[in-house]
C-alpha cells in the first residue's frame, strides 16, 4: 500500500477500525460478561463515545498532519534514525512498531508518575466500570500531549509511513481489546499474555488499590510490563470482586458524566496514585 494512499485515507482507516471493532467488543460484552456493571451502560456510553468525539475534532484542528503524514515527510526529508540507515523494509516496519509501543508504555508510566500529568490521565481511571469505551476515554488535553509525544517519537525513529499506520491501528484494536468487559477462558488468556495485554491483565490496572494501579502500564506489547518489573498478574480481591476506578472519585457527575469528565483535572489538590509519591505517602 503506498505511503500516499495511506496518508490521503489514514483519518478514514482508523474511523472504520475502531467501529468496526467497537462494535465486535460490545457484542462480546454482551455474550460473555465478566463483570457486573455499576451503571447505566447508556450514561456512561454517552460520555464516553462523547469524549472521542470532541477529542478527534480537537486534534484535526490542532494537528492537520497526524503521525502518519509527519512519517512520510520525515521519510522524504532524511529525518530520523531509521531514514539515516540502510534498513531492510520488513525490519524497519518490525522495529518502528516494537519502537513506538514501548513509547507508549514508557509515556503511560510518566502520567502516572508526574502528578501534573496524573490529573489529565485521572480521567482514563474515573471510570467506575470497565468496558470497550474506557480504552478509549481520555481528557482532551492528555489526547494533544500524547500526539506530541508520539510525533517526536516519529521524527527520532524516522519509521516508515506503513509501520506508523500499522502501530496506530494496533494500539487502537489492543485498547479497546484489552479494555473490554469480556470473560476469557484461563487457558486462553494464560497463553495470549505472554504476547499481547488481555483483558484479564489491564483490569487489574484500574484497581483502586494503588499498588495494582501502578502496575500493567502496557496496551498492546505484554513484554514491556516484565522488562520493566511493573506486571502483576491478578487483582488481590478477583476480577469479579476488585473496585473499579479511583477511590477518591465516585460521584457519577464527575466520573460518568461528561462535564465532570472535562472539569476533572482541575480540581481539587495534586494527589493520587502518582507513583513519585507512593512510598513517601505510605511510610508518611
Amino acid at each position: 500500500m503506498a505511503a500516499s494512499y495511506l496518508i490521503e485515507h489514514a483519518t478514514a482507516l482508523r474511523l472504520g477500525m475502531f467501529t468496526l471493532l467497537l462494535a465486535a467488543m460490545a457484542a462480546w460484552e454482551i455474550v460473555a460478561p465478566k463483570r457486573r456493571l455499576a451503571l447505566s451502560k447508556a450514561r456512561r456510553w454517552t460520555s464516553n463515545l462523547g469524549i472521542v468525539l470532541l477529542n478527534g475534532v480537537v486534534l484535526r484542528l490542532v494537528f492537520p498532519v497526524g503521525a502518519v503524514g509527519l512519517a512520510a515527510l520525515a521519510e522524504a526529508r532524511g529525518w530520523g534514525l531509521l531514514n539515516q540507515h540502510d534498513v531492510p523494509f520488513s525490519l524497519a516496519v518490525i522495529a518502528s512498531v516494537v519502537a513506538l509501543d514501548l513509547a507508549i508504555y514508557l509515556q503511560h508510566v510518566m502520567f502516572h508518575a508526574v502528578p501534573a500529568l496524573w490529573r489529565l490521565h485521572c480521567v482514563h481511571h474515573a471510570d467506575l466500570d470497565f468496558d470497550v469505551t474506557t480504552g478509549a476515554r481520555f481528557h482532551p488535553i492528555e489526547i494533544l500531549l500524547s500526539m506530541l509525544i508520539k510525533m517526536a517519537a516519529v521524527m527520532v525513529l524516522g519509521p516508515p509511513a506503513v509501520a506508523v499506520m500499522i502501530f496506530e491501528v494496533l494500539l487502537n484494536a489492543t485498547a479497546m481489546f484489552n479494555h473490554a468487559n469480556v470473560r476469557l477462558p484461563a487457558a486462553l488468556d494464560g497463553v495470549l499474555r505472554l504476547l499481547v495485554v488481555t483483558p484479564d491483565m489491564h483490569r487489574v490496572h484500574h484497581s483502586v488499590e494503588e499498588h495494582e494501579t501502578n502496575s500493567n502500564f502496557g496496551f498492546n506489547l505484554s513484554l514491556w510490563d516484565r522488562i520493566f518489573r511493573s506486571y502483576k498478574a491478578q487483582p488481590d480481591a478477583g476480577h469479579e470482586r476488585m473496585t473499579i476506578g479511583i477511590r477518591d472519585i465516585r460521584e457519577p457527575k464527575l466520573a460518568a458524566d461528561l462535564p465532570g469528565m472535562l472539569a476533572l483535572p482541575f480540581l481539587g489538590k495534586d494527589g493520587g496514585y502518582a507513583i513519585n509519591r507512593r512510598l513517601w505517602e505510605r511510610h508518611s
